[in-house]
């Protein structure tokens, strides 16, 4: 008696969501075909042994003027006051914080699109602060940058392979033509798009493949260092997603960096590795991911996480909110001491006179409160 033998589990058809246009399949360098995740993994802890930035006491002023014809400097608003901390080759360092904190002009002072006040930026053995436009030219080639609007940051005037191939022509990374026509469309592959888009214009593609086509730009000149301005608060969560993952399977392709500067906590989470928070100029918490997010120790970090909605109606109507108290002064007239006092819930009388010190409370902790 013979009986019918049923398909394996594993072979049976399973619905799947329809991949959005232009979004294909990528093949990596050893020539497999894998599909990018569309869900985000959470970034594990590396040990990380080289340093590639040291930033050390940065401060960027920018004087407020009065006056049409003479103008008269009448104060300066502080819009990064003192900052320090590295960023090791390899890494994903996350900067959080309010707007209006400092956390773009931090990534423009390293990029040089502002020059610091004050401080330095020690890039692979180089102070950028002291170098001038022809001595950073070479080192551009190294630094690149996501923009937070994939639409304005793309030229609407160029097709998208005259986009990508742009930076190869001005930093002469291919001589050839054809050879910066290939890169391009290899690129666009590799971020997850349609070889074919590279003769379209911006305003025919979506605004997560607009983020595609700033990311395939920016890895056009080979870097090792990127920062990302709020490279997915423009997009659609699903597209976050995409973009997301994207970020992490290049930076483990090309071994790149990042500085990702953003306002979503759990896209932080996802993809960082140390998280720096900052607050009116200042940085008042760096630790871990797991750490910070597990432990926070800084009554400003305390409040940003709390602010977090959980995604479970029942917890989240009994959950107790701590709400921060006062508004954000402003960065003309900082307040004296420590910047968060008047908004803070542990604070005491010499907070309004003393300047914390940023000093290590655990290992790899380090946090700007002497109540701690």
């Amino acid at each position: 008696m013979s009986t019918a033998r049923s398909k394996p589990a594993a072979k049976r058809k399973t619905a799947t969501a329809r991949k959005p246009a232009g979004t294909r399949k990528t093949t990596t360098k050893r020539g497999t075909a894998a599909k990018r995740r569309t869900t985000p993994a959470r970034a594990t802890k590396p040990k990380f042994t080289e340093t590639l930035i040291n930033v050390r006491g940065l401060k960027m002023h920018f004087p407020v003027t009065e006056g049409a014809l003479i103008p008269k400097v009448v104060a300066h608003v502080k819009a990064v006051d003192g900052l320090n901390f590295d960023i090791m080759r390899g890494e994903t360092l996350g900067l959080v914080g309010e707007s209006g904190c400092g956390k773009t002009t931090t990534g423009r002072c390293i990029l040089q699109l502002e020059k610091a006040t004050s401080g330095d930026i020690i890039y692979d053995g180089h102070n950028l602060n002291t170098l001038n436009k022809q001595q950073m030219r070479p080192l551009r080639q190294r630094i690149q940058v996501i923009f937070q609007d994939p639409y304005s940051s793309l030229n609407p005037r160029m097709k998208i392979g005259e986009i990508i191939t742009e930076p190869m022509k001005v930093h002469n990374t291919e001589p050839d033509e054809a050879a910066r026509r290939k890169r391009a469309l290899e690129l666009l592959e590799v971020c997850g798009l349609n070889p074919k888009f590279a003769d379209r214009y911006p305003h025919e593609m979506s605004g997560g493949q607009r983020q595609r086509v700033g990311i395939a730009r920016a890895l056009s000149v080979k870097p090792e260092f990127i920062i990302c301005d709020e490279a997915v608060s423009a997009l659609d969560v699903s597209i976050q997603a995409q973009v997301i993952n994207l970020l992490e399977d290049l930076r483990d392709e090309f071994n790149l960096t990042y500085l990702f500067i953003a306002h979503d906590l759990s896209v932080v989470r996802h993809l960082c590795h140390r998280v720096a928070v900052m607050y009116l100029g200042k940085m008042v918490e760096l630790a871990d991911c797991d750490e910070l997010f597990d432990h926070p120790l800084h009554p400003y970090t305390q409040a940003l996480l709390n602010a977090v909605p959980i995604p479970d109606p029942a917890v989240e109507e009994k959950r107790a909110h701590q709400i921060i108290k006062g508004e954000i002064p402003s960065p003309i007239n900082p307040p004296s001491g420590c910047v968060f006092h008047p908004r803070c819930p542990i604070a005491v009388d010499s907070c309004t006179e003393v300047v914390p010190e940023f000093r290590e409370i655990r290992p790899g902790h380090w946090v700007a409160c002497k109540e701690i």
